[in-house]
């Protein structure tokens, strides 16, 4: 065999013939270990690869079958990594990263992604969100372009429901997520005061001391009012609203000058926490917790151009949350 160099002088430890690969041939099953293995559940991963759930399943089989070593622990809520799982993961995401690289250079040389893509979102990370999205995209979609919608959790599910939003951001309450959705992060609820509220000025209050304050909360129907109101009920009392607003510049205005008091996660007054305008603690006994997810559009499938966007905005809306 004709090697480009003398083999006998040089005796480069390894040639590029000599790269002995089996197991690591088929990325695309790879890509689905990670993608399944990100969301915990084959009902997910399918929907966010645009796939069918037992195709899935087939390869999740077929390449635990080639392994010879089970990659997954299946439950009745999803699926876990198993420890050889665990202790693969980082190096599949290494060597799917170095195939992406690789793809991405390969796709410069054909068409690029074009077309409009509109995403919602809430107020409070929302234009972060999109500035970033833009900037991310310049550098190798520059044919995307987006529309950018803002509003509360009821306007977003209206705009994925009639097809104005192609992607959604949106609150959840309680541990289960519907099929379109995926999970980004989960957040604590915090009570919001003024400079000066005595209640806020510790790291946690308790939730029955919400009995004596005045809020100002979100329109109704609204999941985080729901579930105030509820386990007051339970405690035996009822949270007093003084003000409805769904503008959360308006909700810290009121908190900030009037001396009313809101429920919001963290990252919604971080830059007023550290300004000192306001002060912010952490809901306890019991905590409100809420899941962030990102939500395709149910009224028609999933673009070649939306399925690149929804990945980068998963991607920075994580980064984003785990930030603050």
């Amino acid at each position: 065999m004709w090697l480009p160099w003398d083999y006998n002088v040089m005796q480069p430890e390894r040639v590029a013939t000599d790269f002995q690969i089996s197991l690591s041939s088929d990325l695309n099953r790879w890509r689905f270990f990670v993608v399944i293995a990100q969301l915990g559940s084959l009902t997910r991963a399918a929907t966010f690869l645009d796939s069918n759930q037992s195709l899935l399943s087939r390869q999740l089989n077929a390449l635990e079958r080639e392994c010879g070593v089970r990659l997954f622990n299946r439950t009745g809520r999803g699926v876990t990594l198993t420890e050889t799982g665990s202790q693969i993961f980082d190096r599949v995401v290494a060597l799917l990263k170095d195939a992406e690289q690789l793809d991405q250079r390969l796709q410069d040389y054909v068409k690029a992604p074009v077309g409009k893509v509109t995403f919602a979102c809430f107020g409070s990370i929302g234009a972060t969100l999109a500035a970033r999205l833009y900037d991310d995209l310049r550098k190798d979609a520059p044919g995307v372009s987006l529309c950018y919608m803002e509003g509360n959790v009821g306007q977003i599910e209206a705009w994925l429901a009639d097809g104005r939003a192609d992607i959604g951001i949106v609150y959840r309450y309680g541990a289960v997520l519907p099929e379109q959705e995926f999970e980004l992060a989960t957040v604590d609820s915090y009570l919001v005061g003024s400079a000066t509220d005595p209640l806020t000025s510790g790291a946690e209050v308790e939730f029955s001391e919400l009995s004596k304050l005045s809020f100002v909360l979100p329109g109704a129907p609204n999941e985080l009012r729901t579930t105030m109101e509820s386990l007051a009920r339970d405690m035996g009392f009822s949270i007093e609203l003084s003000m409805e607003t769904n503008s959360l510049t308006l909700m810290k205005l009121m908190v900030a000058q009037k001396g009313l008091h809101t429920t919001l996660p963290l990252h919604s007054v971080l830059d007023d926490v550290a300004s000192g305008r306001l002060k912010a603690s952490r809901i306890v006994n019991p905590p409100i917790r809420r899941l962030i997810s990102m939500a395709i559009s149910k009224s028609k499938g999933p673009s070649r151009t939306v399925s690149l966007v929804s990945t980068r905005l998963f991607g920075l809306a994580r980064s984003i949350l785990v930030d603050r």
